[in-house]
């Protein structure tokens, strides 16, 4: 098990992470402007949820696998931009009408199901992710706490759990701002959210592999 001192420690140092925004971010904030605030808690629960793999891979050592390997860590890279390039294709390509408060009836899309599988794809398919689990959480392992495994376990989670908060707060900031632009037009907020994604797969692209 790991100690009070350990995990307060491990809070104390995540919550930097937590607070900066970043791809993932933008990723909530898209989602929830299109979809609204179940659209958007949806997203972010899918997020943790391709978090929940990434410390289940680093508890099996699956991730330090992908850190290790060029070839695994690329085809996880390719996989996660290829992703975020289709979602990028659909929203850019989206002919929706209306605006957020009146949208067409054949523009209204399912929310919460949609977002989190994506949410889960755009967490799950984030190398930079794999390889921060690999690098940061064993920093926090204590020799004689307990099985490995479990420890990085319990950490990944404590970590998770403090990424939800900040994360949470996003996407009800998304839902706040949503309600004061009733009248921006689906169309717009589609070509916004397709650039988004473009961006999240460029900054996907540029990521190495730390380790030989």
């Amino acid at each position: 098990m790991i100690s009070a001192s350990t995990a307060a420690l491990l809070i104390a140092v995540s919550l930097p992470i937590a607070l900066i925004p970043g791809p993932s971010v933008a990723f909530i904030l898209t989602t929830t402007l299109r979809s609204g605030r179940g659209g958007g808690l949806a997203a972010v629960a899918g997020i943790e949820l391709g978090y929940v793999l990434h410390v289940a891979g680093a508890a099996l050592g699956i991730s330090a696998l992908v850190a290790a390997s060029a070839i695994a860590f690329t085809v996880v890279k390719v996989a996660g931009v290829l992703y975020l390039l289709w979602l990028a294709f659909r929203a850019l390509g989206s002919r929706r009408q209306g605006t957020l408060e009146q949208p067409a009836v054949q523009d209204v899309e399912p929310t919460v199901r949609r977002s989190l599988t994506r949410g889960f794809m755009v967490g799950a398919l984030n190398p930079k992710t794999a390889m921060f689990f690999v690098a940061f959480l064993p920093q926090f392992v204590q020799p004689g706490a307990g099985p490995i495994w479990l420890q990085l376990t319990l950490l990944g989670f404590l970590f998770i759990l403090v990424m939800t908060v900040p994360d949470t707060v996003w996407a009800l900031a998304g839902a706040a701002l949503r309600r004061h632009l009733p009248r921006l037009k689906l169309r717009v907020l589609d070509r916004v959210s397709g650039c988004v994604y473009l961006f999240m797969a460029a900054a996907a692209s540029t990521v190495r592999r730390t380790t030989p």
